[in-house]
């Protein structure tokens, strides 16, 4: 058997990059995988795509009930739905404040909200949020996406504390810069792309970007009943970024 059989999980953002290296690992270890994304037509299976914008309660609860519906139950809620953000602190308007926030964290809280009713039911019941590096390091131009970030990792905690009497687990993971379709759209967008990629890449110790397979291999460890006395995390896959300071360059 393995450790996600007879589990159902919800992977939000698994259309692609990390979501999508999430639901696909989740599903090749034994769990019926939904995945909630705007665009769900190209989902492959044995995956199940449902429609959800995580900026509107009605479309949230409404996936949240057909994933239910479909497997009759919910063990596993992946908030892994973001966007990005650039720029210091004068270079987003209100608006882009609002509308990162109301994606990034918010939508976290309506999914959690709507799937908490189901998760209370389930013997392995466990959240895991996406985080990023950025929520405790001072990443250059990136103001506004960091202080989503840190939101996201100061809810991990506080719905940790509140889902201890569920047997609830909540933790997040906190990604390195990742090799995934976002980052090579922000990439396209620098003047020299092979110059910034070999700078994102040098600033993390292991001198490469993390692979989004990487980071859905912590999300599934997180997720895992195998790891029941695991709650409150914030488990780095950044090569090396939070704690190690090499002297030079890492030779690979």
């Amino acid at each position: 058997m393995s450790e996600f059989d007879g589990l159902v999980a919800a992977v939000t953002g698994g259309a692609s990059g990390i979501g999508l290296a999430t639901a696909n690992l989740l599903a090749q270890r034994g769990a019926q995988v939904a995945v909630l994304d705007l665009k769900t037509d190209e989902v492959p299976e044995p995956l199940t795509g449902f429609r959800c914008d995580v900026t509107s309660d009605a479309e949230v609860r409404a996936a949240v009930d057909a994933v239910v519906e479909r497997f009759g139950r919910l063990d596993i809620l992946i908030n892994n739905a973001g966007i990005g953000a650039q720029g210091d602190v004068t270079a987003n308007d209100d608006n882009e404040w609002h509308r990162a926030y109301d994606v990034n964290v918010v939508g976290m809280v309506r999914t959690a909200r709507a799937a908490l009713p189901h998760l209370k039911n389930s013997p392995a019941a466990a959240v895991v949020n996406t985080c990023s590096i950025a929520a405790w390091a001072g990443l250059p131009a990136r103001a506004l996406y960091s202080a989503t970030k840190g939101a996201v990792l100061s809810l991990t905690l506080a719905m940790a504390t509140d889902h201890l009497p569920d047997r609830i687990r909540v933790n997040c993971v906190c990604p390195g810069t990742a090799d995934t379709p976002w980052v090579g759209r922000l990439l396209d967008t620098a003047a020299d792309p092979s110059a910034e990629r070999e700078a994102l890449a040098a600033r993390q110790p292991m001198g490469r970007l993390v692979t989004a397979d990487e980071v859905a291999n912590a999300i599934a460890y997180l997720a895992s009943p195998l790891s029941a006395s695991t709650t409150g995390t914030a488990l780095a896959v950044d090569g090396g970024m939070y704690g190690l300071r090499p002297r030079g360059p890492v030779q690979n």
